[in-house]
């Protein structure tokens, strides 16, 4: 507070008279020691809560009029509560940031008024209650004639001669449905008062005019009925306002029901309460199925709904009552699994208790799915990349290590010539020139992957390739004590490939199945017809492959096998480059323990021309 206004204080709690302060909401701002004395510390209440301990603004009240027009009003007062008479004096004042308050002296002039003002203390104040109250008073007659009325009463229903307004009939002239008046007057009778009895009355004009009607019965000295009064107060304004805060409240509601992102709302117990379109159509659930009937937690994943509440009441996930965006999946009511972010708030009633919560869900699985597929597209970027350099590289060993490779094998075979088989040299000169020709075997391999044979596809009969394969096999596999099924599809249809190629993949697939095995087991080769495709598949019974491993089975130079001599982890990978190349796919089937399948898909030849 600065000094200028310290110094006003200082004034204002300095005089004896009583001085208070008030907003136009009727708030109390300021009290001084003499007011509070009087009626008690009252500041943050409302000025009749403290003055006349009411519910509503009392009836002498004058705060509109002096907020509206501004003015300076000085005025008698007599106020129950203290039992005194005050000179009232009722100052405009208008604040720094342009709104109004009120400043009100209480000058006690209750002594000098002592005898006088007590007898006529009654009528004054009724007197001030009848002629200078905001709202219609009014006194009538049982036989439905107005005996007196305030000028307030007349302004409202827009009558400026008050003899006029007193010759009136007023079930006839002044209802806008006569049987209003009747019921009015069975309950009065019946109860002895009305209170707040909501009618429409005619302005003069004829225009209607909501009024709130409390009343009383008159009675005469024997107890019969005389008349009726009371106050009417013009509800037009209020009614007005209700228009507007229904049209608000509409408007609103139709913003959260059109969002396109889902908008739920719970109260404290989880039951659903507000279930707009977007969530319709996110999660597929009907909001009369829902609103009332279902717990929001039957909608998340097991346990999220107390995890998401948990950080609501965090400060760590968007500050206090609040979740920022934290990302959530939903089961649609078709099973179907919904990707998004959820923001949720809590929401507080006027005295800083729960009510309800609120959550937006954006439904992000179209984003999601293109991020997903962005990134496997630079994977398979990256892939091409690995490959082009395996190209290089393969190309460099094929020109650095092919020619000398030859030379040795062919020193190797002249060496043999003139050596004995009965030797006991000759068996290890076999074994040296089996090493080398596995080590041409495995650039040849390398210089497949890094440039495929260029041999001219034309119509296969896969069911031939494979018979002639498993025949080739059939020895090596019995040896290794695996039993071989085979069932291949008639009128498979011929596939449109490199013959070469198709080999080299089913026979590293047969050879990874029989490593798969060291023990033995069943090894089954079937093909099967699906709808333009012919489907491969080679099933064994060994080792499996690790779940982890699934992923990276077709990747360059990965590989599940130990031994070094064995493989380098491009059989597969060049197996998948060729199947790829011929516009078909190899999907793999595996658990530890249980097995493999390696399913390959390629399109049956339709006719010339296809590729």
């Amino acid at each position: 507070m600065d000094k200028k206004a310290q110094n006003l204080t200082s004034i204002l709690e300095a005089m004896e008279d009583g001085i208070y302060i008030i907003r136009q909401d009727y708030t109390v701002e300021f009290m001084n020691k003499t007011m509070i004395e009087v009626f008690g510390e009252g500041t943050g209440k409302k000025c009749y809560e403290v003055i006349n301990q009411a519910d509503e603004p009392c009836f002498w009240c004058r705060a509109d009029k002096v907020f509206e027009d501004e003015e300076t009003l000085h005025w008698e007062l007599y106020i129950p509560m203290a039992d005194k008479i005050y000179d009232v004096t009722d100052l405009s004042l208008r604040n720094t940031d342009g709104t109004k308050s009120k400043l009100t002296i209480y000058r006690d002039i209750t002594r000098s008024k002592e005898r006088e003002e007590k007898l006529r203390a009654k009528e004054a104040d009724y007197k001030n209650l009848f002629e200078h109250v905001g709202c219609g008073v009014f006194v009538s007659s049982k036989e439905g004639k107005f005996l007196d009325a305030n000028e307030a009463l007349l302004d409202m229903l827009g009558y400026e001669d008050k003899a006029e307004f007193l010759s009136l009939d007023i079930a006839k002239d002044l209802y806008l449905k006569p049987e209003d008046r009747r019921k009015f007057k069975e309950i009065i009778e019946q109860e002895g008062h009305v209170t707040d009895y909501e009618v429409d009355f005619k302005h003069k004009d004829g225009t209607p005019v909501p009024i709130l009607l409390t009343g009383h019965v008159r009675y005469d000295h024997k107890g019969d009925i005389l008349g009726y009064e009371g106050i009417m107060t013009d509800q037009t304004q209020k009614k007005q306002m209700e228009k507007e805060i229904k049209k608000a409240h509409d408007f609103l509601d139709q913003v959260i029901m059109c969002s396109p992102n889902a908008i739920m709302a719970t109260d404290m117990k989880g039951n659903v309460i507000i279930w707009n379109q977007g969530a319709e159509e996110t999660l597929g659930y009907k909001a009369l199925d829902v609103i009332g009937k279902t717990n929001i937690k039957e909608f998340y994943p097991e346990g999220m709904a107390q995890k998401v509440m948990k950080m609501m009441e965090s400060p760590d996930y968007g500050g206090l009552g609040k979740l920022r965006s934290y990302p959530m999946t939903f089961v649609k009511d078709s099973g179907e699994v919904v990707e998004g972010n959820l923001s949720t708030n809590i929401i507080y009633d006027e005295k800083g208790d729960k009510i309800a919560s609120v959550g937006i869900f954006v439904d992000l699985g179209q984003r999601l799915e293109m991020e997903r597929t962005l990134r496997r597209t630079q994977e398979q970027l990256l892939q091409s990349e690995k490959l082009a350099a395996m190209g290089r590289l393969t190309s460099q060993i094929a020109h650095e290590v092919n020619n000398p490779l030859y030379g040795i094998m062919n020193t190797l075979e002249l060496m043999k010539t003139e050596i004995s088989p009965q030797n006991k040299r000759r068996r290890l000169l076999d074994m040296s020139l089996s090493e080398t020709m596995r080590l041409a075997d495995m650039l040849r391999k390398m210089l497949s992957f890094s440039k495929p044979d260029e041999e001219e596809k034309k119509a296969v009969d896969i069911n031939t390739i494979l018979d002639e394969i498993l025949l080739l096999y059939e020895k090596q596999l019995r040896e290794h004590s695996i039993k071989i099924f085979s069932s291949f599809a008639e009128n498979l249809g011929k596939i449109y490939a490199s013959t070469s190629q198709l080999r080299q993949v089913f026979l590293n697939m047969i050879s990874n199945a029989r490593d798969a095995m060291p023990e033995g087991g069943i090894l089954t080769v079937k093909t099967e017809a699906d709808g333009d495709d012919a489907v491969i598949s080679v099933t064994d019974t060994g080792q499996g492959i690790k779940e982890e491993n699934l992923d990276k089975i077709f990747d360059t130079f990965f590989t599940t096998k130990t031994d070094s001599v064995k493989g380098v982890g491009l059989g597969l990978s060049v197996c998948y480059g060729f199947i790829k190349d011929h516009g078909g796919d190899i999907k793999v089937r595996s658990s530890l323990g249980s097995g493999t399948t390696f399913t390959t898909i390629l399109p049956v030849y339709k006719g010339e021309g296809q590729s």
